[in-house]
């Protein structure tokens, strides 16, 4: 436990230098040339470099957001308007425009004014107090004579102008080294509590951005509602309308031939029947598209299960929900068309011999992960099958994460709000 605390402490030290240097180097930068910028608006050369140095600024606070979640886990909500990309000088205005409009632009300069002050400080202290004791026993073991014959110096509050006062700076760093393992995780999660509260957006900020997406995210599902009917009308044209077409061509042959031809009357029966029977097959497959049998019946987890043991390839099921519960029927239809998909584009693409899906529910959100052991490189662009998913989820506020380097493993993480009854 010891060593743990330790290590901790020393880990904050390192982090906590690191967000020194950025501080200094990269808050300073930003805010100067962004205020420079905004500036030189009135002679029209701000209104091309605004929206550049407004992006970096962001692309700053984005990347303070990650280390804040994943250094001390405090997640930092972001609420950027979008910023429009119509190309020409027009084009220019209206980002420059927007980006001035949008309050985060001021919220993010006000959090750059306050992290290269009260940030730097509240960074630099963890490091400090773990390299001060170098400091205090390198004078303790003769760099005092020099400094003591030059007329002294000071060590914190000690006046270094003898031996005595060195070993007392030996001593003050030592202890100080030693408080700074006590403190130093707690001094980073200051600092980054200073962050959050600086770069976390408003209320007002976030019902916009929800609002934003709820509206994007009704025109993708009515967008996929239109394509979906497009292909139950393609499929009942091309598959079960035509074999019911062609059964009443047969059915009128037949009344025809009942009597002057009994053989080949009974012949075309025969060919009716079994168009009846491909038809009928063909409306369960169709119908099994839309919503299968197989979730209506016995729920999410048991349709995963079935989707796994048609694959051709080894497909293991882990499912960690309360018994007997179920979410809402559309967020299943959602959450389970959403597996397949992934599921058929592992089996296609990876060249994967072992998949397995985990399924769970926790802090009200149903969640999905699809893994593979095939060669990796799937990407959520614009258009592909996994962009499909992300737009059939985000209808729900679900969201996709893809993680697949060259080379593999694969593993989709999809997460959809919801409560189980």
């Amino acid at each position: 436990m010891k060593a743990t605390k330790a290590r901790d402490a020393l880990l904050a030290g390192v982090r906590g230098f690191a967000l020194t240097l950025i501080s200094m180097v990269g808050s300073i930068t930003l805010f100067t040339l962004t205020v420079v910028s905004i500036a030189l608006i009135p002679i029209g050369l701000g209104v091309l470099t605004t929206p550049l140095l407004v992006g970096r600024m962001r692309a700053h606070a984005d990347f303070r957001r990650h280390l804040s979640a994943t250094w001390c886990g405090l997640p930092i909500p972001s609420a950027y308007r979008r910023v429009p990309r119509r190309p020409g000088l027009a084009g220019w205005v209206e980002r420059c425009t927007a980006v001035l409009r949008d309050p985060a632009t001021w919220q993010d300069l006000r959090w750059l004014l306050v992290d290269m002050t009260a940030g730097f400080a509240t960074a630099i202290l963890a490091p400090t107090l773990l390299l001060y004791i170098a400091y205090g026993w390198v004078l303790a073991l003769g760099v005092w004579r020099p400094i003591a014959d030059a007329g002294g110096d000071w060590f914190l509050f000690v006046h270094i102008i003898s031996r005595q006062s060195a070993y007392e700076a030996a001593a003050l760093g030592t202890a100080m080294f030693v408080l700074g393992l006590f403190v130093n995780p707690a001094l980073l999660r200051g600092h980054f509590l200073l962050t959050r509260a600086l770069l976390t957006p408003s209320r007002e900020a976030r019902l916009e951005q929800r609002v934003d997406r709820l509206t994007e995210t009704r025109h993708d599902a009515l967008d996929s509602s239109a394509a979906e009917l497009r292909r139950i009308e393609r499929d009942l044209h091309d598959g079960a309308q035509a074999r019911l077409v062609a059964m009443g061509m047969n059915l009128g042959t037949i009344e025809a031939l009942v009597e002057k031809d009994p053989a080949k009357a009974k012949q075309l029966l025969a060919m009716a029947r079994e168009s009846s029977a491909e038809a009928l097959t063909e409306l369960r497959d169709l119908v099994r598209g839309i919503h299968p049998p197989v979730l209506a019946e016995r729920g999410l987890a048991d349709a995963i299960r079935a989707l796994a043991l048609r694959l051709p390839v080894a497909t293991e099921v882990s499912v960690e929900l309360p018994e007997r519960a179920r979410a809402e029927a559309p967020v299943e239809s959602a959450a389970y068309f959403a597996v397949s998909e992934v599921l058929t584009n592992a089996v296609k693409h990876a060249s994967a011999d072992s998949i397995w899906v985990d399924l769970t529910h926790d802090a009200g959100a149903l969640r999905i992960s699809v893994g593979d052991n095939g060669r990796g490189g799937a990407t959520a662009r614009a258009g592909g099958g996994l962009s499909g998913i992300e737009r059939r989820l985000g209808t729900f506020d679900g969201i996709l994460a893809v993680s697949s380097p060259a080379g593999g493993p694969t593993l989709v993480t999809m997460e959809i709000p919801c409560e189980l009854s």
